[in-house]
């Protein structure tokens, strides 16, 4: 019985957690503001509620879009890449020969062995070229889908913590009454999403979580106290 493949993970999820890090963080945080901020300058909810969910279809648009953009140009930058590296491996043999001999000398193989593993990769133009841009370069090859799951994954993301702050305003009439819960529920969101975001990223958890919580805070103070000051004025 063969042994089942095992395929590495790591990149993909890497991916994956940054991208709902970058989404969630901004998604609790930027409504959260705006809606507290408003807080101080109306009373009505509904008001609160269209800016609200502007501001997240906005945002997650926005968001979405600049991690599209940064998938794309992470695969643009590895097909010139590539480009390059066949250039060289066709053009400056001599070069790539040499230097893939160093790569092997650096990780400990005699002089003999280097010669024998060099010549080995460079049968096969495609696979030198892999190992080039693996060893020497150290990029790995992007998935294609990257920009579009990348934009998906925040974007989305983005609106699961918008919703949060938002969500006592579909129900609550007046906005100071609505602020109170908002407050409660996105600082225990911002906490628990603190915590577990500095524990997977090997930060410690509790003074991460707090530090999180802490940013969100000051966010919506601030807003809600700039909105109260033009009111005033």
């Amino acid at each position: 019985m063969e042994p089942a493949i095992h395929k590495e993970e790591h990149l993909r999820s890497s991916q994956l957690l940054s991208d709902i890090v970058i989404g969630m963080s901004d998604g609790l945080t930027v409504p959260f503001a705006l809606a507290a901020g408003l807080s101080g300058a109306v009373s009505n909810s509904n008001i609160i509620v269209i800016a609200g969910i502007a501001e997240i279809a906005a945002g997650s648009i926005a968001m979405g879009l600049g991690g599209y953009l940064a998938g794309k140009t992470e695969q643009d930058h590895y097909t010139s890449e590539v480009k390059r590296e066949y250039y060289e491996v066709d053009h400056l043999r001599s070069r790539e020969i040499e230097e893939t001999k160093e790569f092997f000398a650096n990780i400990g193989l005699s002089e003999k062995l280097q010669e024998q593993a060099t010549e080995e990769i460079a049968n096969d133009k495609d696979r030198w070229v892999d190992f080039m841009m693996k060893y020497e370069l150290g990029l790995e090859k992007p998935d294609p889908k990257r920009a579009t799951k990348s934009a998906l994954n925040i974007g989305l993301s983005y609106i699961a913590g918008g919703i949060i702050p938002l969500s006592p305003y579909f129900f609550i009439n007046n906005s100071t009454d609505a602020l109170k819960i908002s407050v409660v529920a996105t600082l225990i969101c911002l906490f628990v999403f603190g915590y577990f975001k500095s524990k997977v990223t090997g930060v410690a958890a509790f003074s991460g979580a707090v530090r999180v919580t802490l940013i969100g805070a000051m966010a919506a103070a601030a807003a809600f106290g700039v909105a109260k000051f033009f009111e005033n004025h």
